[in-house]
């Protein structure tokens, strides 16, 4: 089940020539697609494209009208490997996926693509998750498309412009016999607006076609002799093409004045595409723009980042006296390419740049602002008015200030989600850690990710998504001491972790842990189904079981847990896995469906249940104030959002006591946690039943008397007790 259902939204795919589609920009990118007259889609999850994914599952009725096939693939690498289908035919493909994660995983198949080239258009929808929001490594796609010689778009955040620059992208491809990367950032995903649509175009050439008139030609086939030539036709035959072709079809796109009648100064600015609301959000403070583009200064914008067009360049910044390079992240490649071309022109005109914006992190408004106010400070200080100039937005990344600020506001690390099913798996690696002592563990990314922080503080080092097993191979062999512990998700264990870590662990008889975490699905990337999931799913098939991978590669110690809550479980099969004279690797696979998503299911059925009158039971934990300690020891094995601390106004008690918030979802976990680290009975559950019936109500009286009756009689009994 993903993370959201675009089912409705997905009919506004069927929308014709002159209708104005509405609508969120990852629709809109779909809706590019199909009016391209695209033969193949494919990718993988991850933010940003998560739901560019999930559009297409939700569209297969009228991807199959269009004879469009759509896979969700295994991983990048299965995705890049797809658009092979261009190689030899005329067929138009596109695949997405996180960068710069995703790229690095693509990177054997993008370059073996890149070097024999294409023949139908080829396109890679990059999620450029980068920036302070980001949950990756803080990587540009720009190097792996100046590297693999891939032509980079990075579009103007306007419905309008991603879906013409996406058949743009496709004739790009064509004409230059490359693919083609096209790279939207978080905000430009979610964005909201409005484009006039065109038909859906079926694919001219099909895939019923390719496959019956098979195609071969041996200068696309990376092998020598062949490969030396496709150095030389890169420079020689396909950058030329796409040059001329981005020239004619003025891709790029400029913005302001042409030229200084109007008392402008001679400046400008060079962005990225990407860049261009923020760009224009700082202008229209500075008073140099209103909300609508209509800006003082002149803008080049470059919906194409790689490759550059001299020509667009020389023609931008002859006659002005400085330009300012606006280039999100690090290293400068745009501002060095730019500079190069200005100096091999014999331009006069200063390229600024990272001198006064950040050389890394995220390009807010507020640090683009900044860097236009002191470019202009210095080059054009006219335009700014008489007005003293801006704070410098720079010192926010002085570390005295950072580590002010740190004393005085406490830290908010992320952590898992009320109820996690993940959260009972680590408090019992923490008990065991207390009986056995630490263990190494190989952490990997998904929300299990989140046990490296505080309260868990587990995990020692995270290499790649699917990587939690193969990076603990180092650690492998048999010792008389203690074992590795290695943690994946079932989404990294189908990603690529069957083979990297458990089918390596076995040929090599490595003697380690391996703890498989087992959401029901896809959890942390929004819920897309995988393999194992155990929904039924019309166009794909599920239920497979990991345990079943898992033996069929060769493992033999297996042990399924599945309810994760169940603590003393969890710690039983750990200690077990860690004690067990048997080698090899032991496989632990620990299940419990995502209670984030499991919420999003089951609350709107339970509301209307007890709207329509229903008998429904919700099962609610709470804390015995009279018995809570107050030492705490429950939150530092748990950790989850629900459970907090409150002061009592019983003076003799100076230690708050543990309580529970009304986002409790019932998961029982806090008191499973406490029965297994015997740490005290203050922990209780009530079942708060809606729309009871006459025998509830019944019960309820009787059990109401018994309990005043019996209050009464303790009432009567202490002023004996106190004169005996």
């Amino acid at each position: 089940m993903a993370e959201r259902s675009f089912a409705r939204e997905v009919e506004h795919l069927r929308l014709g020539a002159g209708e104005e589609f509405r609508g969120e920009a990852i629709l809109a990118i779909t809706k590019g697609l199909l009016q391209a007259g695209v033969a193949y889609v494919g990718g993988y999850q991850g933010s940003p494209i998560s739901h560019l994914m999930d559009v297409l599952a939700d569209a297969q009725d009228i991807l199959g009208e269009l004879g469009v096939n759509f896979q969700s693939s295994a991983n990048e690498s299965t995705a890049a490997a797809m658009l092979s289908a261009s190689v030899m035919y005329p067929l138009r493909g596109a695949v997405a996926w996180k960068s710069t994660v995703g790229t690095n995983v693509a990177s054997d198949a993008l370059a073996n693509l890149a070097s024999g080239g294409v023949t139908g258009g080829a396109m890679v929808i990059i999620g450029e998750d980068y920036g302070e929001g980001s949950s990756i490594m803080q990587e540009r796609t720009h190097a792996f498309a100046m590297k693999s010689q891939m032509w980079l778009l990075d579009p103007r955040p306007d419905h309008a412009c991603i879906v013409d620059l996406i058949e743009k992208g496709f004739q790009l491809s064509e004409a230059s016999n490359t693919p083609v990367m096209l790279e939207v950032r978080v905000r430009t995903c979610h964005m909201h607006g409005t484009f006039v649509c065109k038909d859906n175009v079926a694919p001219a050439f099909t895939l019923e076609d390719a496959l019956a008139h098979p195609q071969r030609d041996l200068d696309r086939i990376v092998l020598p002799p062949a490969a030396y030539a496709h150095e030389h036709e890169k420079i020689a035959q396909r950058l030329p093409a796409a040059i001329a072709f981005v020239r004619d079809n003025r891709l790029n796109e400029w913005f302001g004045p042409e030229d200084d009648s109007d008392g402008a100064p001679p400046v400008g600015i060079v962005l990225q595409g990407g860049m261009y609301n923020n760009v224009i959000r700082a202008l229209q403070y500075l008073g140099l723009s209103d909300a609508y583009g209509n800006t003082r200064v002149p803008l080049y914008v470059l919906n194409v980042t790689y490759p550059l067009i001299d020509s667009e360049i020389v023609a931008f910044a002859n006659g002005k006296k400085a330009i300012l390079m606006v280039e999100e992240g690090q290293p400068d490649y745009l501002e060095q390419a730019v500079n190069t071309i200005a100096n091999r022109q014999g331009l006069t005109t200063r390229v600024r740049g990272k001198d006064v914006l950040p050389m890394a992190g995220d390009y807010s408004v507020q640090a683009i602002l900044a860097g236009i106010d002191a470019f202009l400070a210095t080059e054009a200080p006219r335009l700014l008015g008489n007005r003293p100039p801006l704070p410098d937005a720079r010192p926010a990344l002085d570390l005295p200030v950072v580590a002010r600020l740190r004393e005085t506001v406490p830290a908010r690390p992320p952590g898992l989600c009320t109820g996690c099913p993940e959260r009972p798996i680590f408090a019992a690696m923490k008990l065991v850690d207390q009986e056995r002592g630490a263990h190494h563990v190989s952490a990997d990314i998904g929300c299990h990710l989140f046990s490296i922080l505080p309260p868990f503080n587990i995990g020692n080092t995270t290499m790649g998504f699917g990587l939690g097993g193969a990076s603990a191979a180092a650690f492998g062999r048999k010792t008389t001491g203690k074992r590795s512990i290695a943690v994946m998700g079932d989404g990294g264990f189908w990603h690529n972790g069957l083979t990297s870590g458990i089918g390596n662990a076995v040929f090599n008889k490595h003697d380690g842990v391996f703890v498989i975490v087992d959401n029901f699905y896809s959890s942390a990337t929004g819920g897309q189904d995988i393999l194992s999931s155990r929904a039924s799913n019309a166009s794909r098939k599920t239920n497979n079981p990991i345990a079943k991978a898992v033996a069929g590669i060769g493992a033999t110690w297996i042990r399924e847990v599945d309810r994760t809550y169940d603590v003393g479980r969890m710690k039983a099969v750990l200690t077990e896995a860690l004690t067990t004279p048997e080698e090899g690797p032991k496989v632990i696979i620990a299940s419990s469906e995502c209670m984030l998503n499991k919420q999003r299911r089951v609350k709107p059925q339970v509301a209307k249940a007890i709207r329509s009158g229903t008998r429904v039971v919700k099962e609610r934990f709470g804390v015995d104030e009279d018995i809570c300690t107050g030492d705490h020891a429950c939150i530092r094995l748990s950790g989850c959002p629900s459970l907090s601390v409150k002061q009592l106004d019983d003076p003799l008690r100076d230690d708050p006591v543990v309580t529970i918030d009304n986002t409790c979802v019932g998961c029982g976990n806090c008191g499973e946690v406490s029965e297994a680290a015997v740490l005290c009975p203050s922990f209780y559950r009530a079942d708060v039943i809606h729309n009871p019936t006459w025998w509830d109500r019944a019960r309820a009286r009787v059990a109401m008397g018994l309990i005043t009756y019996l209050q009464a009689r303790r009432d009567r009994a202490r002023p004996l007790a106190g004169a005996a």
